[in-house]
């Protein structure tokens, strides 16, 4: 099952990016292209980002210990859109003119906090491997914990960023509240506790379920 789950995960992550050049190709990106794709693949960046971060939950919700086996693959997608989304600015908006880069860094705080997360995703992304894990040890999950801080400042790019309606960007922040929310361990133990009470449930006698439920 897995192994069929996976090629259809690493399709439906690429879609944005056909979609995105299918409308490059179309002339349907609206009046101003450039902006369109920065926007898009930042936006993908941030969205995936959140969806690794809900790998946890939701697995401790279902119980679905195969979740796990796909947050390396969503989150090496995250970076992926957003080295899309850097190079798309670095390239296409500033040309790269790096005292322009520079000035914009300096003087718009959401772009210094962009940078700021881009950065601290490459270590990340380096050290996702198995050999990596072996290598780090315990110290490669304290490294990848700062994928909380990178996701903060993610949205905290898309806040500033925006200037007048702040509906979009304060939904993203509240989906990144929540995943947070989650790893508090008090909050986290009731998602643990739900999920011991169903197997619980299913395995009392006179409780109908198939094989496979009654083991999970």
């Amino acid at each position: 099952m897995i192994r069929l789950a996976k090629p259809l995960v690493f399709l439906l992550c690429l879609l944005p990016l056909a979609f995105l050049a299918w409308q490059l190709a179309t002339d349907r990106v609206g009046p101003n292209p450039v902006e369109s794709v920065v926007h898009d693949t930042g936006l993908w960046a941030l969205r995936l980002l959140l969806v690794t971060l809900a790998v946890t939950p939701l697995r401790r919700l279902t119980g679905w210990a195969s979740l796990v086996r796909f947050r390396r693959m969503l989150g090496l997608f995250a970076f992926f859109y957003a080295s899309l989304h850097l190079t798309a600015y670095l390239v296409l908006d500033r040309a790269l003119v790096w005292h322009e880069v520079l000035a914009d860094i300096l003087k718009r705080p959401y772009v210094m906090v962009g940078f700021a997360a881009f950065v601290l995703l490459i270590p990340l992304a380096v050290t996702s491997t198995r050999g990596w894990v072996r290598r780090l040890g315990r110290r490669w999950q304290t490294l990848h914990r700062s994928i909380y801080l990178i996701g903060v400042l993610g949205v905290l790019h898309f806040l500033w960023l925006v200037k007048a309606d702040l509906r979009e960007p304060l939904i993203y922040a509240s989906l990144l509240a929540l995943l947070l929310a989650f790893r508090v361990p008090w909050v986290g133990s009731l998602g643990r506790l739900r999920h011991f009470r169903a197997g619980s449930a299913a395995s009392r006698p006179g409780t109908r379920c198939g094989p496979k439920e009654a083991v999970s």
